[in-house]
């Protein structure tokens, strides 16, 4: 049991169990019956996904390969987690992780410059079980 870090749209791992996308949009042109059969995601979850205006930092980080920017959304996106609603949805997660398989992820290519590493931060911090 566990929970991972995947990229939305890739093919799922066994024992995957749901996945939960934690993007801000959901995927263009794919009709909603289709998100769970084309490997999208089960659950749209928007909560844990960065606010419009961090988005658009991280995307220009992507974009550039920027580490300055990148550090300027990591800032902003951890701040975001902090808020106490966020900090619930997180610590929910990271409980469910003991019982049950699951993930969370995004559209990124690279993981590195993706707020989905900084989700694996986020739930390994509150002793989630990371798969």
């Amino acid at each position: 049991m566990g929970i991972r870090v995947v990229r939305l749209g890739s093919p799922r791992a066994p024992g995957e169990g749901l996945r939960i996308g934690t993007v801000r949009r959901p995927p263009r042109g794919v009709p909603r019956s289709q998100f769970a059969t084309q490997d999208w995601y089960d659950c749209w979850y928007p909560n844990l996904a960065p606010s419009a205006e961090t988005m658009a930092l991280g995307q220009a980080a992507q974009s550039s390969g920027d580490l300055k920017q990148w550090a300027g959304f990591r800032k902003r996106y951890l701040r975001e987690m902090n808020t106490p609603e966020a900090s619930r949805n997180l610590d929910l997660l990271a409980a469910l992780s003991h019982g049950a398989d699951l993930s969370v992820g995004c559209y990124c290519e690279h993981e590195e410059l993706c707020h989905r590493a900084l989700l694996r931060e986020l739930l390994a911090a509150r002793g989630a079980a990371i798969a």
